[in-house]
């Protein structure tokens, strides 16, 4: 199943960018809501124009065949539109555009087989139309997966959000622990206490877009920062990273020591109130990854611990989390769940031979093959969880 048509500001954009290969071998569509797809591959598909607006949604589909084929979906209609391609019944999607255009066109490429079918259309503020039902007699059919709607994630969304609770309130311990060391003048044992305090957070990924701008009070880097690493805005785990592995005294680190304590514990208090979007859970999900690819495995975040591969691991794990959650959504409407997570596993296992004791290599202190292996099976595993974003993305159903 295809599920095109995302426009460059929607959040699903990140979970369709990885998924727009047709398995002819296999004979289906991956699910996915890329545009761009399958016609290099078979550059002679059929075209089928079909008028999306409130009153002639569907219409244009007479000749109804099986295999694989365009829908060429124009926006006749004043308003923004979304469109699914269902089972009528069961209501499971085969295909998806979002954010078609008034008077613009979009394609859809799917494989369709025995079964019926119908156009959904979803305009800006109306509520849905379906079109008609048309069917196909012969022919193995793509993938398709039962919508998930908002009150679905709800259960899920707060399930990880209590978890969240208990992991910041081992956050505030393990910094309270950092933060006296730096007190007593310790800096060995600040240095020692400062990574299971930072892995800590790090397991929260999921929750970072909840926690808003004390995620960069907490976890932020220089970037962006005029002063670098010596501007006042510099704070956070980072900050007492880049103090503690570059010879800075503790009554230097006693001060942003104490603001991080401050902050961990001001997030900490405030969490009961807070409530997380559940549309997101399934995005944060391919997220977290999808940054540890982008900072941790290229040592953008390193400021002397030369802890990113065991940040990596701490991200594995926080991913585990979200997924646990999920679970009982994607058993239904994800196959390649059973491949997945073994990819998790031998992702955990290629992290794990990189810890020895109470250290960890360092991204300098890894092989050339080592290296490869690593950015290989954490690609893979970014590229399956976007399946999983896209599969948990809310959809409108009436």
């Amino acid at each position: 199943m295809q599920l095109p048509g995302l426009g460059p500001s929607s959040p699903r954009r990140l979970a369709a960018v990885v998924l727009l290969l047709v398995l002819v071998a296999a004979g289906a569509l991956t699910l996915t809501r890329g545009l761009r797809t399958a016609r290099a591959a078979a550059p002679v598909l059929p075209h089928t124009t079909v008028e999306v607006s409130a009153s002639r949604c569907g219409r244009g589909w007479h000749s109804p065949a099986p295999g694989v084929q365009v829908f060429d979906l124009h926006n006749t209609s004043d308003e923004a539109a979304e469109v699914y391609l269902e089972d009528p019944r069961s209501q499971a999607v085969y295909g998806e555009v979002e954010g078609i255009g008034p008077g613009t066109t979009r394609q859809l490429t799917v494989r369709l087989g025995k079964g019926s079918y119908a156009f959904k259309c979803v305009l800006e503020d109306a509520d849905a139309v379906a079109g008609p039902t048309v069917r196909i007699g012969r022919g193995r059919t793509g993938p398709a997966a039962a919508p998930v709607t908002e009150h679905d994630l709800i259960p899920p969304a707060i399930a990880y959000q209590k978890w969240v609770a208990g992991g910041l309130d081992q956050v505030v311990r393990l910094t309270g622990e950092l933060r006296d060391a730096i007190r007593r003048g310790d800096l060995v044992g600040a240095r020692t206490a400062w990574l299971p305090a930072h892995l800590e957070y790090e397991r929260l990924g999921a929750a970072y877009d909840a926690f808003g701008d004390a995620d960069r009070q907490i976890n932020g880097t220089e970037a962006g920062l005029p002063g670098g690493v010596r501007d006042a805005s510099f704070t956070g785990f980072h900050r007492l990273e880049y103090g503690l592995w570059h010879g800075q005294s503790a009554s230097v680190l006693n001060t942003p020591a104490a603001a991080l304590v401050k902050a961990v514990t001001t997030l900490r208090d405030d969490w009961a109130q807070t409530r997380m979007d559940p549309a997101q859970l399934g995005l944060r999900a391919h997220e977290i990854l999808e940054n540890t690819v982008q900072f941790e495995l290229t040592g953008r975040t390193d400021y002397g611990s030369g802890s990113n591969l065991a940040t990596a691991r701490a991200n594995l794990d926080g991913t585990r989390q979200v997924l646990s959650r999920l679970s009982p959504l994607l058993t239904t409407r994800y196959a390649g769940l059973t491949d997945l997570a073994r990819e998790l596993d031998r992702a955990q296992h290629q992290l794990d031979g990189f810890h020895h004791g109470d250290r960890w290599t360092s991204l300098q202190g890894l092989t050339v093959t080592q290296r490869e292996r690593t950015d290989a099976v954490l690609g893979d595993l970014v590229e399956r969880l976007a399946s999983v974003a896209t599969l948990c993305d809310p959809r409108r159903t009436v």
